[in-house]
């Protein structure tokens, strides 16, 4: 099986008697919101391996001016604590979600920086257009750095569809995938979807069906569209024996190329030996290029994932299938894209088959109310 980022998977869990230990500190606490209590949880149980905390400065630097830690491994965005309160080096914080203790904090180091900066160079802008620029500038610029304890887990939505790296690891192995994709989505699936990751599943032994689920955008489709989407999918269209599907808990930065990696990083923690990697991943309007995601992994040839890139795919009326530029040499090609699908919801319509399949369709046109808003 791959190894995981860095040689290591991280487990920064307590055990029972260091959280009782823990809980019984009359510990300073700080309060933080869903997103940086879902970072919380991707450092200790392994998700965001080697990391065992929060960033310091000079990892800060590393990672957004070289695109690496300070030790080699690669890695694109920064995972920072910003503080408001007067907290001192060597101390250890509770950092508490929901008013609930999730985590104890050992307190390396206290240091600013400046926001512009970090957009800047993470997101190629400080237009706060950008959901990404506009997380970063919502930050103090104050940070605290340290290893962190978890000591209750996050509540996870839609829990029972969520598994941790040691758990698709042990899953995979049973099952004997030694070659496993994996493909993010923060959309319910239209037939594009399904034509790339069977494309990919054909040259592997497993599938992980890996949807987003934490904070997006306006407009974006709820998770439970998303998973009951897929849960249709899978149920009449997928062999039972060849995917996977479990939740990614993470807010989407929407950075792009640089957030590529960061998928492709997580996935390989969690096992899989290949991400797949479409036109304009991880993008928002027009701040990339529709292939910078594919071009950046020529900069990381020691990443060991490895990513099947798709450059386009439409359904092409003539051939009567999903098609991509290389295979179809017919015009007035049906482009599939999750914008086509929203704006087709939008206007109380139902997606054709030729787009999406009908138990995909019906599903969410079962739905009140399927976006973010």
């Amino acid at each position: 099986m791959i190894t995981p980022h860095g040689g290591k998977l991280i487990d920064r869990t307590a055990s029972e008697s260091e959280r009782e230990a823990i809980l019984a500190e009359d510990l300073r606490t700080i309060e933080i919101a869903s997103g940086k209590a879902a970072e919380v949880q991707n450092i200790a149980t392994g998700v965001y391996s080697p990391l065992e905390g929060f960033m310091t400065e000079s990892e800060l630097v590393s990672v957004i001016d070289t695109m690496r830690l300070p030790s080699g491994p690669a890695w694109t965005i920064p995972i920072i604590l910003d503080i408001s309160e007067d907290i001192e080096v060597g101390e250890r914080i509770m950092l508490n979600h929901n008013g609930k203790p999730m985590a104890m904090m050992e307190v390396d180091e206290i240091f600013t920086y400046d926001l512009n900066e970090i957009a800047q160079k993470v997101f190629g802008t400080n237009d706060k257009e950008h959901p990404g620029v506009a997380k970063v500038h919502a930050m103090t610029g104050k940070f605290a750095a340290g290893q962190i304890t978890l000591v209750n887990e996050y509540e996870v939505p839609f829990g029972e569809m969520y598994l941790k790296p040691e758990e698709t690891r042990v899953l995979f192995q049973e099952k004997g995938w030694d070659r496993v994709v994996a493909f993010q989505t923060r959309n319910p699936p239209h037939v594009g979807h399904e034509y790339v990751q069977k494309a990919a599943l054909t040259f592997t032994d497993g599938l992980l069906i890996n949807p987003v689920i934490g904070k997006k955008k306006t407009g974006d489709f709820k998770d439970g569209v998303i998973l009951d989407s897929y849960k249709a999918l899978i149920k009449d269209y997928y062999p039972e024996d060849r995917v996977v599907l479990s939740t990614l808990l993470i807010d989407m930065w929407y950075g792009g190329p640089r957030e590529a990696i960061l998928h492709a990083i997580m996935r390989k923690n969690l096992g899989c030996t290949h991400i797949i990697i479409g036109r304009d991943h991880a993008g928002v309007g027009k701040y990339y290029g529709p292939f910078d995601a594919h071009e950046i992994f020529k900069d990381f040839p020691d990443l060991e994932i490895e990513p099947f890139t798709f450059r386009s795919f439409a359904y092409c009326p003539k051939c009567g299938s999903p098609v991509n530029d290389k295979i179809c040499p017919h015009e007035d090609l049906v482009m599939f894209s999750g914008t086509m699908v929203r704006a087709i919801v939008n206007e109380g319509k139902i997606p054709s088959k030729e787009l999406m399949r009908p138990e995909v369709a019906e599903v969410i046109a079962a739905q009140d109310r399927p976006f973010v808003e």
